[in-house]
């Protein structure tokens, strides 16, 4: 039998697990995942915004995982993002940022990006990234954010319908002034299912698909490279 590279799958989102694990088996059928879910690391960061604590739970984590016979990590969320990547100078393990790919996706996309989200504690993580990304390709962007009022609420409350009509509401004000949208949250990735193909008029990227298929390069020689609108419109 083939060897398949375990993987740890880490959400801070209870839902999150079921998102991902079609994803993991269409686009990395060759790993062996197993999925960690702690609600508490986003809790702390939207009460308290980025903690050293929180770095050093994660890092923890981490260890435990590699303990495990893990290979690798993968972050699902984007709040914690800058943790996971302070985390790397502490393991061997590949720590893998969800948003990473998506983030290179929107630089190579356009110069007006618009980044949606439904979280304070996300938009300036994704934002970052973004903007690193830019700088690193040497291209000028700018860049708009958002936090999309009422939606966050909506989810808490059950209410997935008003949570996804609050993002789509949002997605088509920053549509017309804006050359690709960004959806920062994993969460948010089906918010626009409902719209037909093209409403926006815009790419609107998100971080599962990309985010999964960076696994690839565990056991293929040559590595997963996205193509500029894979994202738009999938989970």
């Amino acid at each position: 039998m083939s060897h398949r590279p375990r993987v740890c799958v880490l959400h801070t989102v209870a839902g999150l697990p079921a998102v991902f694990a079609p994803l993991l088996d269409e686009l990395a059928p060759g790993v062996d995942p197993y999925h960690v879910v702690d609600e508490s690391l986003l809790a702390d960061t939207v009460a308290h915004g980025p903690l050293p604590r929180t770095t050093a739970r994660l890092a923890a984590y981490v260890t435990h995982a590699e303990a495990a016979g893990a290979e690798a990590v993968l972050v699902t969320c984007s709040s914690i993002g800058p943790a996971a990547e302070q985390t790397r100078a502490l393991t061997a393990l590949p720590v893998l940022r969800v948003d990473e790919p998506m983030a290179d996706t929107a630089v190579r996309t356009g110069s007006r990006i618009g980044v949606l989200a439904t979280l304070d504690s996300t938009l300036a993580p994704t934002a970052g990234l973004v903007a690193r990304k830019a700088a690193a390709a040497g291209t000028r962007i700018t860049l708009d954010t958002t936090v999309c009022p009422g939606a966050y609420a909506a989810r808490a409350a059950g209410d997935q319908g008003r949570h996804d009509a609050l993002i789509a509401e949002e997605a088509r004000r920053l549509a017309a002034d804006h050359d690709v949208l960004v959806l920062a949250q994993a969460s948010m990735a089906d918010a626009l299912a409902a719209l037909p193909d093209g409403a926006l008029g815009v790419p609107v990227l998100t971080s599962p698909r990309t985010g999964v298929a960076q696994l690839v390069s565990l056991y293929e020689e040559t590595p997963y490279e996205e193509t500029p609108y894979e994202e738009t419109a999938r989970p």
